[in-house]
């Protein structure tokens, strides 16, 4: 071996001899001075403490600190001065190694270059007034010269670990609590001039991060994993944490944060960022008060994150959170629904109002430039907005153009059942938000709708190529240019809702909706349906109640004012023209006013009601006649139930008023028996044709007379109804062939007894004489036939003398 090999095995030979033998001197000189050495550990941890500083034993760990000496601290507890008062020890550690510079050892000192507390608690306490067991910690006194600074200065602890401590920071003055159980921490510290700076390692469940105690935690039961490099700056008071990525749960954070410490309670700004993460995990991170709102919705992929919380270790509530998101072709569940293709750029923050404060009530969320499809029908809104966290207002302007087929899928088909068409609709809406559902809002926008096709289900009405226009303001609901075809009908249609949406959500029934009504050709048979009972029966509202079911209710339960002018009405054999009305339909039925038509060359003046009943309508009019077709007139109405008196029996123009009121099924067919009422009427120019009532008569009286034709120059009486019975009050007939009174009671059924008196003179022997005296006072001259139509054995009616009658006369 060369000679320069040998001398250097030498001296390392030596070195290790002589580190053994100071170790050697060291573990003798630490086991004989234990009492000593500990004295000293707790006079330099003591140091710079206003409390106490408490180790229970000593014992030396020399390779696991080496080249330091390493000692073994057992039983620690660290308590400050009030402790008897809060009973809060600031530190309990079983097991706190320290490493010390073995030549500072030689020289008589005591200098710590590594700590590590294993199996401890540590509990920061603030109590109500203000007071911290922290201030066991001198500060220094900045007036002292460096060698005073020097002398009384604290340990530099260059590495620090922790494994198994459960840490509390309980600060009751500010309603904070931040409590981690820390598996692992690892710390390197370099001290400067002006501070120090640090590289820290850590594995810790979180299980409270409370800034506001009476809001709960963020990130509670997370296990939190990652590296920090950590920066303090001893002249500005300012703590740095460099931004870095932090496993919170599953989900990698970029997390900076920095401290101010130079205040009397410590100021924080804490910034969060994500690129991917699922929506439920984002909402588990935050405190109950904000996760239970954000867990009412859903995203199906994963959004980016970017948060800020600021505020004060101190007290005065909330700090300030603010949260943008972006979300890109995804899907968004809401209560009720889903949003496909959904995206948006989403704010939130609960310091709205500057100056408010970091509550509730000052929050907000906004999404920008919203854009999805709900069930099939695309729409977007430029800015939503929620306001007040607290009594939650949605505001924004609402865009879409969609297939209103689709709209099948949102309100059902009980009410309004769509086909072909499409909706262009802009509304600006703000409203409250009941379990985040918007409800009771304020709109102002328009919707078109064009070519649609629909049926109102309750009542069995379809509607085709239909276009509405619906102009929401403020207040009012003005609805123009309404084209609604059903079957034959056409009917155009403007009208408006005063007060509407206050009245739809508060009192639909006071709702009053006044329509203007056009029509060239309207067919009453084609809306039959508003007759029938309504199926199925609107459900009363709830709280639970869907749009659909409000919708409907309100439609029910409001009234309809409509002016109505129409060219030509049909209803079954009936035609009028030039027809105007007034009609007032409410849920309990229709009232009928100012009704003018034209109908059989005459006119028709019209006023009554329609009562809904559960299986039929009952109805009442005050009709006036003028010069109207009797003929066209009876057998427009059916010849109003009667059998033996038709349209074919009469001809003339009849004058007449008439008080009639009966029930009408759901087919529209008045039902038999279920008129009463009176009819007051006046024939000119009329004729009675194959009248069997009174052709029987004649032929009894006039075997030789021809009663198929009678012409009255004026004919004019008056008729009672009531049900089957009908009251013929006392009347004269002046015919070209024959004169009678007649009076009685024609029955439908049983019942009829009707007295006739006929003179049997010729009435064409009158016929020139002009005065009108005369002609009255020679009416019933020469002989006079008194006649009994009653009800024969075979229910037909038979004809006989009136015996009793003519003991009268």
């Amino acid at each position: 071996m060369p000679r320069w090999s040998k001398i250097t095995l030498k001296i390392i030979a030596i070195i290790i001899g002589l580190v053994l033998t100071i170790f050697i001197v060291l573990a003798l000189y630490i086991n004989v001075n234990k009492k000593s050495l500990l004295l000293s550990i707790n006079k330099e941890l003591n140091k710079n403490l206003n409390g106490t500083m408490v180790i229970g034993s000593m014992d030396p760990t020399f390779l696991k600190g080496f080249p330091n000496v390493s000692i073994r601290l057992n039983d620690v507890l660290v308590k400050d001065s009030l402790w008897q008062k809060h009973r809060h020890t600031l530190l309990a550690a079983k097991d706190l190694e320290i490493a010390v510079s073995p030549l500072a050892m030689l020289r008589g000192t005591i200098q710590i270059n590594k700590i590590g507390i294993n199996n401890a608690s540590i509990y920061l306490f603030t109590d109500s007034n203000g007071y911290s067991n922290t201030s066991i910690f001198k500060k220094k006194d900045k007036n002292k010269d460096s060698l005073q600074k020097q002398e009384s200065s604290a340990a530099e602890i260059k590495k620090f670990t922790l494994s198994n401590v459960n840490f509390v920071m309980d600060n009751q003055k500010g309603n904070k609590l931040f409590h981690f159980l820390v598996y692992n921490l690892k710390g390197d510290m370099n001290y400067s001039g002006s501070g120090w700076e640090g590289d820290l390692d850590l594995k810790v469940l979180a299980k409270s991060l409370a800034f506001n105690t009476k809001r709960g935690s963020f990130i509670e039961n997370k296990v939190l994993e990652g590296p920090f490099e950590i920066s303090y700056d001893e002249e500005k008071g300012f703590l740095n944490v460099a931004p870095n990525t932090l496993n919170i749960g599953d989900d990698p954070f970029i997390i900076g944060a920095t401290f101010d410490t130079s205040k009397e309670y410590t100021d924080f700004k804490i910034n969060i960022e994500v690129k991917e993460i699922q929506w439920r995990n984002a909402s588990a991170l935050l405190a109950p008060n904000i996760s239970s709102r954000l867990n009412m919705f859903n995203l199906d992929k994963p959004l980016a994150v970017n948060c800020t919380i600021a505020g004060s270790m101190g007290p005065g509530g909330d700090p300030a959170i603010n949260v943008k998101a972006i979300v890109k072709n995804n899907v968004l569940s809401i209560p009720g629904g889903k949003i496909e293709d959904c995206n948006f750029a989403g704010t939130f923050t609960n310091n709205f109002i500057e100056g408010k404060g970091h509550t509730d009530a000052n929050s907000a969320v906004k999404l920008y430039g919203f854009k999805g499809s709900y069930a099939e029908m695309p729409f977007s809104i430029d800015t939503a907005s929620i306001n007040d966290l607290n009594k939650p207002i949605a505001t924004g302007v609402f865009k879409a153009k969609v297939d209103i087929s689709k709209l099948n899928n949102v309100i059902g088909d009980n009410m309004l059942k769509f086909g072909k068409g499409t909706a262009d609709v802009k509304l600006a809406y703000k409203g409250d938000i009941v379990n985040y559902t918007i409800t009771k809002p304020y709109l102002q926008g328009i919707v078109d709708i064009k070519g649609a096709d629909f049926t109102y289900v309750p009542r069995k009405v379809s509607f085709k190529n239909t276009a509405i226009s619906l102009n929401f303001t403020e207040q009012d609901l003005i609805i123009r240019n309404i084209r609604m075809q059903s079957g034959k009908s056409i009917v155009l249609m403007d009208g408006s809702i005063n007060n509407f949406l206050n009245l739809y959500y508060n009192s639909p029934e006071k709702i009053l909706l006044k329509w203007k009504i056009r029509s060239p050709e309207l067919h009453l048979g084609e809306f039959l349906g508003f007759l029938g009972t309504r199926k199925p029966k609107a459900r009363k509202r709830t709280p639970k109640s869907n749009f659909s079911d409000n919708l409907n209710e309100a439609f029910e339960m409001s009234k309809v004012n409509m002016n109505v002018k129409v060219a030509k009405v049909y209803y079954n054999k009936f035609l009028a023209t030039n027809v105007n009305a007034d009609l007032l339909l409410s849920e309990s039925g229709i009232a009928i006013k100012n009704v003018s038509l034209n109908h059989g060359g005459g006119s028709l003046k019209l006023n009554g009601s329609v009562t809904q009943q559960r299986d039929v309508n009952r109805f009442a009019i005050n009709t006036t006649l003028s010069n109207v077709d009797i003929k066209h007139f009876f057998y427009s109405f059916d010849n109003f139930g009667l059998t033996s008196l038709t349209s074919q029996n009469l001809r003339g123009f009849l004058f007449s008023k008439t008080n009639i009121a009966g029930m009408i099924s759901e087919q529209g067919k008045i039902l038999p028996n279920s008129l009463n009422g009176s009819v007051i009427f006046d024939l000119k120019q009329g004729a009675l044709l194959d009248f069997d009532p009174i052709r029987k008569v004649g032929k009894f009286a006039f075997p030789f007379r021809d009663l198929n034709n009678i012409t009255f120059s004026n004919l004019n009486g008056k008729f009672d109804i009531n049900g089957q019975r009908i009251t013929i009050n006392p009347m004269q007939i002046n015919s070209s062939l024959l004169n009678m009174d007649v009076a009685g009671i024609y029955s439908l059924g049983a019942g009829t007894n009707i007295e006739v008196d006929v003179p049997l003179r010729n009435p064409k022997k009158d016929e020139d004489i002009t005065d009108k005296k005369q002609i009255k006072e020679r009416r019933m001259k020469g002989i006079v036939l008194h006649l009994l139509a009653t009800d024969g054995e075979d229910g037909k009616i038979k004809i006989k003398l009136n015996r009793n009658r003519d003991k009268t006369k």
